[in-house]
């Protein structure tokens, strides 16, 4: 049998993916928000696609702050941006 894959649904799309091509922001405890290269680190995570349509699509319809119940700054979204440009 094969090895199980672990799923996560993209805030963008909403289309359940592999928690391996997708991009996960973190909320960790004291309320810093970071993008998360490792997928390791502790606190809340949110995912999203590795595509600059699921990025707008996300920021429009407000996911990042919805899953992470708490505002993101600006810099997290630009942050983003340029991780997908450069992928």
């Amino acid at each position: 049998m094969g090895k199980n894959i672990p799923m996560r649904k993209c805030l963008g799309c909403d289309e359940m993916l592999g928690k391996k091509g997708l991009i996960r922001i973190v909320r960790t405890k004291d309320g810093t928000i970071s993008v998360d290269t490792t997928g390791k680190m502790s606190g809340r995570g949110a995912y999203i696609c590795n595509d600059a349509g699921c990025l707008e699509k996300a920021q429009k319809r407000k996911s990042l702050e919805r899953a992470l119940k708490c505002a993101i700054p600006p810099e997290i979204y630009n942050s983003l941006k340029e991780r997908i440009k450069d992928e």
